[in-house]
């Protein structure tokens, strides 16, 4: 938008070139403006003002109501949806047969309201070559483990988390809580997750990084007695796990996380054991269209992303104005799961 007085400035400046012989539309296109702009900024003899920042609007027809907004805010800021963003928010209401609103609505309205904030402290990824790549086109194909830290009341003291995940649907599909890290008990864990999935002697990819349990020797003879195929990141590339590492930051930063430690190991674990089946069962996953990992693992989201699409085609039915020509959320299946996908090459590189 041009103020008055820059619009002054441009005008009388055309106008001296065009009295020094210059034509007209070249003057213009000096300017930097077109012959019509330049004919709606001066008529009458005079410089026009820009009439934008005064017109008066009509409001758009699928604009919604204050009543409406007001129910946004009081679902965003209910006990049950207090601490979901609205991508949690609108899956679960629509799993319930109800639909308010679009997750961009969801987020208008509290930037409005002042109610949207940003979270996260993740650094961006360094560039690296390509890692191992592996894909997942069921349950029990790919899993991928590590060993996080949980601290303790006592300065100095953890104890050590060990969680496997099941790549294709995200299911923990075993952890523990130990004093120490040791090859024997993630081997062991290991062993007892398979019996528990059902899996056991059946081809299997396990990925992890290089640490010292991950390449223990009782861990690597565990590996060849059950068939299991080791899959190691590159050195210090912590991205080559991120389906683990993902999953441990999304347990740091729950809201009931003890920030200032574990007072016992029992803790620890009930803790964890809370969290599992909190993740297992409650969590909408953003990656698997917002269905839990247990409903993935079970091959219940088809059936369940279907009902979700046929609630939005009758929303939409209902009040086709608020839609336009936009076809409703995408609530087809998450297709295979690849672990460190590997990039298309350019041209140049293909060349």
């Amino acid at each position: 938008m041009t103020s008055n007085p820059e619009r002054q400035t441009i005008i009388s400046l055309i106008q001296q070139a065009n009295r020094d012989g210059a034509r007209l539309a070249k003057a213009c296109a000096e300017a930097g403006i077109c012959l019509r702009t330049y004919r709606r900024w001066y008529r009458d003899g005079a410089v026009q003002a820009d009439k934008r920042p005064t017109a008066v609007r009509t409001a758009p027809a699928n604009k919604l109501s204050a009543a409406e907004q007001e129910q946004i805010i009081e679902l965003c800021n209910s006990p049950a949806y207090s601490q979901l963003p609205p991508s949690q928010i609108v899956p679960d209401l629509l799993d319930k047969g109800v639909y308010v609103a679009s997750e961009s609505t969801f987020y208008r309205v509290l930037k409005e309201a002042g109610q949207l904030h940003h979270r996260g402290r993740s650094l961006a990824p360094k560039r690296s070559p390509a890692p191992t790549t592996h894909k997942a086109s069921g349950p029990c194909e790919v899993w991928c483990w590590d060993i996080t830290y949980c601290p303790s009341i006592v300065r100095g003291q953890f104890y050590y988390l060990y969680m496997f995940e099941d790549l294709y649907s995200r299911k923990i599909v075993g952890y523990e809580v130990h004093e120490a890290e040791s090859g024997e008990y993630a081997a062991q864990l290991l062993q007892r997750s398979q019996l528990r999935e059902q899996c056991l002697h059946k081809p299997l990819v396990l990925h992890s990084d290089n640490g010292a349990p991950m390449k223990a020797q009782t861990m690597k003879a565990k590996l060849e007695e059950l068939g299991v195929l080791p899959s190691y990141s590159r050195p210090r590339v912590s991205n080559d796990n991120a389906f683990a590492e993902s999953l441990f930051r999304v347990l740091k930063y729950r809201p009931h996380w003890p920030s200032h430690g574990f007072k016992s190991l029992d803790e620890a674990r009930l803790w964890v054991d809370r969290f599992v089946r909190w993740y297992n069962t409650e969590h909408r996953h953003s990656k698997l269209r917002f269905v839990t990992p247990e409903q993935r693992h079970n091959g219940e989201d088809a059936v369940l992303l279907e009902q979700r699409k046929r609630v939005l085609e009758m929303a939409k039915q209902s009040a086709p104005s608020r839609w336009g020509k936009r076809p409703v959320r995408n609530c087809e299946p998450v297709g295979p799961t690849t672990l460190n996908p590997e990039k298309e090459p350019t041209m140049q590189q293909a060349a």
